[in-house]
């Protein structure tokens, strides 16, 4: 084991790879070239399409020992993860590793191939049961958690090789055009599959609207297409929504909302050019509703809004308060009938949005950011990535991406989260460095990292409630009591890239 800068101890390997220890947000270089795949050639009157799922696993060549990826626009209405990996298991082909975009609950399927043998690990984010169980030790499967911009680059770099990617496609025709904007499974953006695209040894159209060719508008083009394939269904659109689209209604997340608006006021970012990205969550709506009346307040005219979309953004947009969408993910449906009406509203992929490793992304010119945490603790590290009882349930996404690309980053949380404090000693987990947070907002008090001097002197000028985080801390825990640590054994079950691909925690085996 060995030390990486934020104290936290790290295996040297971990799933036969290497692992060099995170140091700070921004001073490792690539030092490679951007990985390629082969040629192939397609002639005139050759027919990409295949009849099934089973004939297109078994044209792509997947062997034992193999990596697949999907991504996750339809979130927890997938089903074609589920679909491919029944095939495989039908095929007996073995030792599969997954490295989809996330992986979330409806994949919970999964797990008796886990115990059989046809997936050995996950190459990303796992949501929900796989991770909880892998945390008790009940299923054996070594993880992998990238941010979004981290898989880019772990694409881009020739770090993740994937060998077939299976790519959802809501509308596609017959030589593997695509976009997610139309078709009984729309989904929107398909900003995150677009490096499997690019870098996927065969990359296989998966869809349930095949159209006459040529789809439009084009989101992956046929030049990066082997094989079509059409089935009955994709998965549920509804079930997109994965959160509460609806603004909280809790007075605490309303005081919380409220002050984190008061914030970015306060930063001084409200002006005309500004960038904002935000969650899904009730909280987070409610801070872009506080947003969005201090702009129409102020005359504020926004440059863009980014991330996960919602109708909140999409109604800014519509209204004149942004000039731009930029959404790499639609996290609902209105988000998704925007994106295919309105030119304003782009696609982009995850290398656009968050690869440390390009010419630039898009967090970089990000002015704000509101992010949620399951933990934060004095030195302003924050957790998403596991619960406090220590159980891997969450993917990073682009928490540690936009953190660190904003020039204000604020956590929206509670103080208190199921009778335990949310501030802690030290989190359970760190998925996000304390040197990218700025402000940790709760309903009891507002903390700002002591590298903002000046907006810290802002805010207690405005009389908001700034508190010492250390002081906010003693008062939670006299309302909660100290939480007995949870008690983990020695074996890793997973490891936490930061974006540049360090490793900035790992994450053991809670004790039974």
């Amino acid at each position: 084991m060995v030390q990486n800068s934020l104290g936290r101890w790290i295996p040297q390997q971990f799933n036969g790879r290497a692992c060099r220890p995170y140091c700070d947000p921004f001073s490792v270089q690539p030092n490679v070239q951007r990985a390629s795949r082969a040629l192939r050639r397609v002639n005139p009157g050759q027919s990409k399409l295949v009849s099934n799922l089973i004939d297109a696993v078994i044209a792509s060549g997947l062997k034992d020992g193999m990596c697949i990826s999907t991504h996750h626009h339809l979130r927890n209405g997938d089903a074609l993860l589920n679909n491919v990996v029944r095939v495989i298991d039908t095929l007996g082909i073995r030792d599969i590793t997954i490295a989809s975009s996330s992986v979330h609950p409806v994949h919970a399927e999964l797990i008796p191939y886990i115990h059989s043998g046809v997936i050995r690990g996950f190459e990303c984010g796992v949501n929900g049961l796989i991770g909880e169980l892998a945390s008790k030790g009940e299923i054996h499967c070594p993880i992998t958690v990238r941010t979004h911009g981290g898989r880019a680059r772990a694409m881009m770099s020739g770090e993740l090789k994937v060998d077939v990617a299976f790519i959802a496609a809501p509308c596609c025709d017959l030589y593997g055009n695509m976009n997610g904007c139309s078709g009984p499974s729309a989904c929107g953006s398909l900003g995150y599959a677009y490096p499997d695209a690019d870098y996927a040894h065969c990359v296989i159209a998966v869809t349930d609207n095949l159209q006459p060719y040529p789809v439009t508008p084009i989101s992956i083009a046929q030049t990066q297409v082997d094989y079509v394939v059409e089935v009955e269904r994709l998965g549920d659109p509804q079930k997109i929504v994965s959160t509460t689209t609806r603004i909280t209604s809790d007075p605490i997340g309303l005081m919380i909302a409220k002050h984190a608006a008061e914030v970015i006021e306060a930063a001084g970012l409200l002006k005309d050019g500004f960038s904002f990205q935000t969650g899904s969550g009730g909280t987070s709506l409610a801070v872009a509703d506080n947003v969005r009346k201090k702009m129409l307040a102020a005359g504020v005219k926004g440059s863009f809004g980014s991330g996960g979309i919602t109708s909140y953004f999409v109604d800014m947009l519509e209204h004149g308060l942004f000039n731009t969408l930029f959404d790499v993910q639609c996290f609902d449906l209105e988000a998704v009938r925007s994106i295919a009406r309105n030119p304003n509203h782009l696609e982009i992929s995850s290398d656009m949005y968050a690869n440390p490793f390009n010419g630039g992304g898009v967090v970089n010119q990000l002015d704000a950011v509101i992010l949620g945490a399951t933990e934060v603790d004095v030195d302003f590290n924050v957790n998403v990535n596991t619960e406090s009882n220590g159980y891997l349930l969450h993917n990073t996404g682009g928490h540690s991406d936009t953190a660190a690309g904003a020039k204000l980053s604020i956590i929206t949380v509670p103080s208190i989260r199921g009778r335990l404090p949310i501030v802690r000693d030290a989190v359970t987990t760190v998925t996000t460095p304390g040197e990218t947070v700025d402000v940790i907002v709760t309903e009891r008090g507002i903390a700002v990292n002591d590298n903002r001097p000046e907006l810290k002197q802002e805010l207690l000028k405005r009389k908001l409630p700034v508190k010492d985080i250390r002081q906010l801390q003693q008062e939670i825990v006299a309302l909660t009591g100290q939480p007995k640590a949870v008690e983990f054994e020695d074996d890793v079950i997973a490891v936490i890239e930061y974006r540049d691909g360090t490793i900035i925690d790992a994450v053991r085996r809670v004790k039974d």
